[in-house]
């Protein structure tokens, strides 16, 4: 793979998670297979040779397509998949899955030269197609930990991927990350164009993390993902659930409905063993609704019956140390984390008993309990999540972007703030997402914070002045009913909103990026507009005579080293 500073398009990643030997399938083979699985195919062949034509590949993209490969053309919001068969056939391209106005599309730009499998549900057979053809079963490896949830997902697959090295390295195993900000085999990653990639890469992912010597590898998996029938054909050795709060609903419509995404994800049929953060309502109705084998992980003191739970919570340096307590045998284990807030220590905890609930045998319990005791592994940098580029002032850049995220994040700096020192808040919102958040948001930031900077995040194409307005809205509404004294501007464009942070700020102050966390470019309308705010914050302590810690925020793909 490529370094991880290399942008790639969705096509170039298709093509680098490739695995390199693939036995493949034929075409009437995968007919059978769908066929058992309900999908109904209608098979269109040229000849009666056609059942026997090999596939060796799968891709959506048609600027993905290889020698041998499965074409699956989908319809989307501007155009249908099929309208590009012509260059998947030149890429290589042996035969076609799509629905019945694809394979019109087909039979109208290239006659009969290739099969056609025809389906009703072309995405979500998608998945169990690629999966055939590269060859993945339930008990296929690598073991999947999947992660789930409003808030947390990145942090947490972080968590599990290092708790997984450190007990995976003893043999000689590598690991494997799927996320927002990366997918990682072994040492090698790309930067993710998709929190979950499509499941013709996933399937393709899965094979080439077994031919890296990948043993375990951990997910996020985003609502849209099960929505869109991304993780199609894929089985966990246990998903983790952290929380539910409002996000997403230009997508689902409602919490019911987002919840129902969510839920997909806890059956029987898709996950081994369920692990449930049941710190609200939504956590209950989540343990509740899932099949299989099901633990509850309560992490805020939670009055009801739970299988783990987290005690004997200490500030240990900017983070936590915590017992987890095992109700039914009394086991007791002591862990922590090194990033900063409470919530950290939740995810922690999710990750810690994703693993050490897991059936895999490729680790011992044993191993587990010794890694999180001795090993420290949730003392990480995860990339712009609560990424600590400073500390005096405090500096710090996170990816909050909705109102529970934005609470959590302002509650951490609350509680580790120096004497009189003021919270400094930069936030914005997205343009083309759930716009009833704006207001709450402007609202928490001016209630929570002493200094209150709003200015763009990633406008797409709304006009980025009518967001500000919505978020200063909020917040002025906050001010004048809560009689608060919250210093309030408006700056934009970002880097001199951050530039006006940092000239605002005393070493004994915290000052917050929100929303934003690894990203390093903002879209405007389409175009691309490069900004790191690790970066522009750690040139920005410079330029004021503050020291930024060694390479925090240094730019090499917006990571630190």
């Amino acid at each position: 793979m490529p370094p991880s500073e290399t942008r790639l398009s969705v096509a170039e990643q298709d093509s680098v998670l490739r695995p390199q030997r693939v036995t493949g399938t034929d075409v009437g083979q995968l007919r059978e297979v769908l066929h058992g699985l309900g999908y109904d195919p209608l098979l269109t062949p040229v000849s009666g040779a056609a059942e026997k034509i090999r596939l060796t590949g799968t891709a959506m993209n048609p600027n993905a397509v290889g020698q041998g490969d499965l074409f699956v053309a989908v319809s989307g919001a501007r155009a249908h998949g099929a309208d590009f068969v012509r260059d998947a056939v030149e890429a290589g391209a042996a035969a076609v899955l799509t629905d019945a106005a694809g394979v019109d599309r087909v039979r109208e730009a290239l006659g009969y030269v290739l099969p056609v499998i025809q389906v009703e549900k072309v995405r979500d057979s998608a998945g169990p197609a690629a999966a055939t053809i590269y060859g993945n079963t339930a008990d296929s490896g690598p073991a999947l930990f999947g992660v789930t949830g409003t808030n947390g997902k990145t942090t947490t697959s972080y968590f599990l991927r290092s708790l997984l090295n450190q007990v995976m390295a003893r043999r000689e195993k590598l690991t494997g990350l799927i996320g927002t900000i990366e997918i990682a085999a072994g040492q090698e990653t790309i930067p993710s164009q998709l929190t979950t990639p499509e499941a013709v890469q996933l399937h393709s992912l899965m094979a080439l993390f077994r031919e890296r010597g990948v043993g375990a590898a951990a997910m996020e998996v985003s609502s849209h993902a099960i929505s869109y029938h991304r993780t199609s054909g894929l089985f966990y050795e246990v998903a983790g659930f952290t929380n539910l709060t409002q996000d997403h609903l230009d997508l689902h419509g409602s919490m019911e409905e987002y919840f129902a995404a969510k839920a997909q994800l806890f059956a029987r049929r898709r996950t081994r063993t369920s692990v449930i953060t049941v710190d609200d309502p939504w956590g209950h109705q989540m343990a509740s609704a899932a099949s299989g084998e099901v633990i509850t992980l309560a992490t805020a003191g939670q009055p009801m019956e739970v299988d783990w739970e987290v005690v004997d919570i200490e500030l240990s340096g900017l983070g936590h140390a915590f017992t987890l307590h095992h109700a039914r045998s009394g086991e007791r284990i002591r862990t922590r984390t090194g990033l900063p807030g409470r919530f950290n220590i939740s995810n922690a905890a999710l990750a810690a008993v994703m693993v050490l609930e897991s059936k895999n045998t490729e680790f011992s319990r044993a191993e587990v309990v010794e890694a999180l005791e001795q090993d420290d592994p949730f003392t990480i940098s995860v990339p712009g999540r609560m990424q600590v580029i400073g500390t005096s002032p405090a500096a710090i850049v996170d990816f909050a972007h909705n109102p529970d995220a934005m609470i959590r994040t302002l509650e951490a700096a609350s509680e580790t703030r120096q004497g009189d020192g003021k919270i400094i808040l930069v936030i914005g919102a997205a343009g083309e997402r759930d716009r009833s958040k704006r207001p709450t948001m402007g609202a928490i930031a001016v209630r929570m914070a002493d200094h209150v900077i709003i200015s763009d995040d990633d406008p797409h194409r709304e006009d980025p002045a009518q967001i500000r307005q919505e978020l200063m809205t909020g917040a002025q509404e906050a001010v004048e009913l809560g009689e608060l004294s919250t210093v309030l501007e408006e700056v934009s464009p970002r880097a001199d909103a951050i530039e006006r942070a940092v000239s605002s700020a005393s070493h004994e102050d915290t000052i917050i990026l929100a929303g934003r966390g690894h990203e390093v470019y903002q879209d405007f309308a389409g175009e691309h507009h490069p900004i790191d705010d690790r970066a522009e914050l750690r040139a920005a302590l410079l330029r004021h005579g503050f020291a930024p810690l060694e390479d925090a925020g240094r730019q090499n793909g917006g990571e630190t080293a």
